[in-house]
């Protein structure tokens, strides 16, 4: 709808479009501008790749002990340390996914599943553009062709990154982000928040001032 209440010769000027992983905003792209290319953000690829690695250990949680997370449990206490770029990772945190891999043979599905999840920023991270995207397309097609049914979420994976291959690797050739438009996002749906329970439109505006300019703490000093 935002799209067909433009203009024409708008639309047409369209080159390429940065988006998340919704279908729909794809779908509104294909229909209303064919001729754009459509870039898949690397921050919700990496992101999706995160999600799938989390089930994962969530249902290994359920499985082996019958229950959520507490904190005392191997799984839980390291969900963060999962989720770090393994050339992040402290020495520590490294032993702490070694010992964890090793605990019990039932995680062996967790340890590749993490793997796949590294494997998918590694190629973000390559410097070498071409060659990124070359080792993505490996991956793609890799997550595509394992029919372990042990490992949904690593199957689940494959098939989304398959049917948004083109937008994926289309990243490689372009470099676009939305990330800018993220971040502002952000920050609106903050400032929006301030607004609850403001009644006065100036002291909305002012307080809005004072976030927007992060001189907040000056204020509550005074």
């Amino acid at each position: 709808t935002w799209l067909n209440n433009h203009s024409e010769q708008f639309r047409d000027q369209v080159k390429i479009i940065s988006m998340d992983g919704f279908q729909g905003y794809a779908t509104a792209a294909g229909e209303v501008i064919p001729n754009a290319t459509q870039v898949m953000d690397p921050f919700h690829v990496v992101r999706l790749a995160g999600d799938k690695l989390t089930k994962c250990r969530t249902r290994l949680q359920l499985e082996t002990t019958g229950r959520r997370g507490r904190s005392k449990d191997p799984l839980y206490r390291n969900r963060k340390t999962l989720l770090t770029t393994e050339r992040l990772l402290t020495d520590k945190q490294r032993g702490r996914l070694e010992e964890l891999f090793d605990f019990d043979d039932d995680y062996a599905p967790l340890q590749e599943t993490w793997t796949y999840y590294q494997q998918v920023i590694s190629c973000y991270n390559n410097p070498n553009k071409q060659a990124a995207k070359k080792a993505m397309s490996t991956l793609i097609d890799t997550l595509v062709d394992i029919k372990d049914a042990g490992i949904a979420e690593i199957a689940q994976l494959g098939r989304t990154m398959n049917k948004r291959r083109k937008d994926i690797l289309a990243y490689f050739d372009h470099g676009v982000s939305n990330g800018p438009v993220e971040a502002i996002n952000g920050r609106l749906e903050f400032l929006r928040g301030i607004a609850l329970g403001f009644r006065n439109l100036d002291h909305y505006i002012l307080r809005c001032l004072i976030h927007a300019a992060n001189i907040r703490h000056r204020i509550n000093a005074l």
